[in-house]
């Protein structure tokens, strides 16, 4: 009788595992079945991607709109993103493209860099990269050049490039006389100025005057500017 009603009990339990399993795929595939993937919007019209999105069982929500490098008038962006699943009915919010910005460009040429970047920025422009090169009697920290042009109604980027004049700290020297002196002496105080001693030649010379080693020539020429650290040769008494 126990076995008998065992055997019930078993029986009775199988079957509700077997309904409650049902249950839960029944259950899984009717949402599954209410799940949607979410269509590729981007680059768009609103007109075509409302189509699109309406067809796929999603309802298109333009929620806002910025410049960027689409034409006008596209989706630059979607949220969720394409291939993502969703209920149906469910809201995808995109934005629309303004196009590229438009910006009149300033005329910075010759302005320090500091009332360069002030016309830059109250523009809502931005500084981009910036180059320094040496250029002989010019103010350091000036701007030379830019890019885009000045004046220039059509730029896409909110960015400029600057082109400066470098700050140049080195201190310059008038070249003295070394001719006539000894090689040895010279190198040593050439050394101690900051100098450098660079090739030697070896050349003829009055050695019952000046004796060997005696400085006949010299490079740079007394007389020319050099800044320090210049390496300066010369041609010396054998």
């Amino acid at each position: 009788m126990v076995l008998k009603l065992l055997r019930y009990v078993m029986v009775a339990l199988i079957m509700l595992l077997v309904f409650l399993a049902s249950a839960l795929i029944a259950m899984r595939y009717a949402i599954r079945g209410r799940e949607v993937s979410v269509p590729a919007l981007i680059g768009l019209t609103p007109s075509e991607a409302d189509r699109v999105a309406n067809a796929s069982g999603v309802v298109l929500l333009v929620e806002s709109r910025f410049y960027s490098p689409l034409p006008q008038g596209h989706i630059v962006s979607q949220m969720p993103v394409a291939g993502a699943h969703v209920r149906r009915g469910w809201r995808i919010m995109v934005a629309e493209s303004l196009g590229p910005q438009r910006v009149s460009i300033p005329n910075v040429i010759g302005q320090s860099q500091h009332a360069a970047d002030i016309n830059i920025t109250r523009r809502g422009l931005e500084i981009g990269s910036i180059a320094t090169v040496r250029l002989p009697g010019s103010q350091s920290g000036t701007v030379l050049a830019q890019n885009p042009s000045p004046d220039n109604k059509e730029a896409a980027s909110p960015k400029m490039s600057l082109l400066l004049s470098a700050t140049d700290n080195a201190p310059f020297y008038v070249m003295p006389s070394f001719l006539g002196k000894p090689l040895e002496n010279v190198s040593d105080s050439l050394e101690r100025a900051g100098f450098k001693v660079g090739k030697i030649a070896n050349v003829p010379g009055d050695a019952a005057q000046r004796g060997p080693g005696i400085i006949l020539r010299q490079y740079p020429a007394a007389g020319q500017k050099v800044a320090a650290g210049t390496t300066i040769n010369f041609d010396v008494s054998q």
